[in-house]
């Protein structure tokens, strides 16, 4: 897992996302207002997201390896509160309840994860790293829904370009166009090089002749991986094709 953030930064990092994520909840007009980024849900539906899954992922952590994630009934969170303060309190309760498991974990430990052929570990410290983008992206809609959303800072961008292409795009399905190779390089400085091939996705630091090139502050690029911002916003030199199939593709 290549990363600049230690496991004491990422655990320094939930909590900082977690605390700005419940200041975005405190400080709506209404927890029935629409989530711009995620318009199928409100505010307190995106609340209830966030604590239930910090609720299973801590329970995941604390269970160690496993084949498949714990059974609800160690993480059941079906009632979840709607009054707003009891609601800020159950937020910080799943943090500390996922913070605790991690800490009781180590960087190190096995556990479930739903990307067992990715290029992160099943490991409690690629779970630690994958919370922080979690926490920060939703953070970032809750805080939108409020008002206006505060940039991602540099070091949770940064490592959030990394995370998202080697846990969430890098698999060893197949790639089910010709072979492709995509570079995504920062304002910042770092680059990514995506292979995509039948052997499936994989990502390394290496600069490489690309079919086409995706240039944009590590933000931007994060916020384009999730969907906040289109690719339009973001340069692209080459073969948008290519990003298009990738944006389109399910891998099994």
């Amino acid at each position: 897992m290549s990363t600049n953030l230690d496991f004491s930064d990422l655990l320094r990092l939930l909590d900082e996302r977690s605390a700005a994520f419940r200041a975005a909840i405190a400080a709506a007009p209404s927890l029935d207002a629409t989530v711009p980024t995620c318009p199928d849900w409100t505010l307190a539906d995106l609340a209830h997201h966030i604590g239930e899954g910090r609720h299973r992922w801590a329970a995941t952590v604390a269970a160690g390896p496993a084949d498949a994630p714990p059974d609800r009934s160690e993480w059941n969170t079906s009632d979840a509160p709607r009054d707003r303060a009891e609601l800020l309190a159950w937020l910080a309760e799943a943090t500390q309840r996922l913070t605790a498991a991690l800490r009781a974990a180590g960087p190190d430990a096995g556990c479930w994860t739903w990307w067992p052929t990715s290029q992160s570990p099943q490991t409690s410290g690629a779970v630690a790293r994958h919370q922080v983008q979690q926490l920060a992206v939703h953070t970032y809609d809750a805080q939108l829904t409020a008002g206006a959303a505060e940039p991602l800072s540099a070091e949770v961008a940064l490592d959030g370009v990394d995370e998202f292409l080697t846990t969430c795009v890098a698999t060893a399905s197949r790639w089910p166009h010709d072979p492709a190779v995509i570079r995504f390089r920062a304002a910042e400085g770092p680059s990514w090089t995506l292979y995509l091939s039948a052997d499936g996705a994989r990502v390394d630091h290496v600069p490489a002749p690309a079919d086409v090139t995706v240039e944009a502050t590590a933000e931007e690029l994060v916020l384009n991986f999730y969907g906040r911002i289109p690719l339009d916003s973001l340069k692209i030199d080459g073969n948008r094709v290519v990003l298009e199939q990738l944006v389109a593709w399910e891998p099994e």
